[in-house]
């Protein structure tokens, strides 16, 4: 295998780690309107993803990163291709940061309820966006001789896109719901449980479809294989809700994250953005990657870094593990 190919492998792990990760986080955003029924309840949702969420958004930066450095053709057609939705979803990011960290910083009800809105809207906003522009690559894009995007921005919006955005929209509601149930307790643990069941069907319906259009149209031996993890996860995940077996319930709707993320990385490689215009105008592995130098000297560091951040990150998540209810909550708190 070609360091290339290594480097496609690791980049598409990065963003399956980010979607498991910052998935459960937009889930648990979107969740302050749909769950939580007073103010209390609100705060139980967002300390419950308080201490990771930006530990999180590390695998997104780093996933940025490595594309630019490992595959600068791929960065420059995607983030000028895809300019705006990604600007949309940057400026989400940066804003959601801002109301975790300002939100409490003030009693005034107006200003807290103004920021738990944005805490929605920059959850909701995102979570929709990169199903859009995940799709998108996965289907294809017009990409002329130069490797550069010649479409607009109204060529993103197909029916294929639009439903993978819902899918990931679901399925991140869906796993915050599981991961809320899992680090709660009290009457708001029933209620996500109960939420979780309700979004999770629909999840199921919207997936299949999603899968079955992708692997019909792209789809090979491997990536069936990756259909098939990911809808028996996900039916096994609605079971253990159920059951109310939340542990396992969260680790199956993250494999369902990590499987039908996979699905469409297998669907790409050798390419990495396809081109609709003319098959050999796509961008690929070999064509828009750095030189072997580069590669190998972004190995190295990986083989460094990486095993430090996921013990830290570990670590973290380890310390923070107990649930927690609005009787946790401390009495002075804003």
């Amino acid at each position: 295998m070609e360091l290339h190919d290594v480097w496609f492998v690791l980049i598409a792990v990065l963003w399956i780690g980010y979607f498991f990760l910052e998935g459960f986080d937009f889930g648990v955003g979107v969740l302050t309107k749909l769950l939580a029924r007073n103010r209390p309840e609100k705060r139980v949702l967002i300390n419950t993803i308080g201490p990771v969420w930006d530990g999180n958004e590390v695998w997104l930066l780093t996933a940025g990163g490595a594309t630019f450095a490992a595959f600068p053709e791929w960065y420059a057609t995607l983030f000028s291709g895809f300019y705006l939705p990604l600007l949309i979803i940057l400026v989400c990011l940066i804003v959601r940061g801002v109301a975790f960290e300002y939100r409490a910083k003030r009693p005034e009800e107006n200003w807290q309820r103004n920021w738990e809105t944005a805490i929605f809207w920059t959850s909701l906003i995102p979570a929709f966006l990169w199903g859009v522009a995940f799709a998108n690559i996965a289907r294809g894009v017009q990409i002329n001789a130069d490797l550069e995007y010649v479409g607009g921005v109204t060529d993103l919006l197909n029916p294929y896109a639009l439903l993978g955005g819902l899918v990931t929209l679901s399925l991140f509601t869906f796993h915050g719901a599981v991961f809320t149930a899992l680090k709660t307790v009290g009457e708001i643990r029933e209620r996500a449980r109960q939420l979780a069941g309700r979004v999770g069907l629909l999840t199921a319906v919207l997936a299949l479809l999603f899968l079955l259009w992708t692997q019909i149209d792209n789809g090979d031996g491997k990536s069936l294989v990756a259909l098939v993890v990911a809808v028996a996860a996900l039916a096994v995940a609605l079971v253990a809700n159920q059951a109310g077996r939340e542990g396992w319930s969260f680790a199956l709707s993250g494999l369902t994250i990590v499987a039908a993320v996979a699905m469409l990385f297998l669907t790409l490689f050798p390419n990495v953005m396809p081109s609709t215009l003319n098959p050999e105008w796509s961008l690929t592995v070999t064509n828009s990657s750095s030189s072997p130098y580069t590669l190998k000297i972004m190995t190295w560091l990986a083989v460094v870094a990486t095993p430090v951040v996921l013990l830290y990150q570990g670590w973290t998540y380890w310390v923070f593990r107990k649930r927690i209810g609005t009787q946790h909550l401390a009495d002075t708190a804003h």
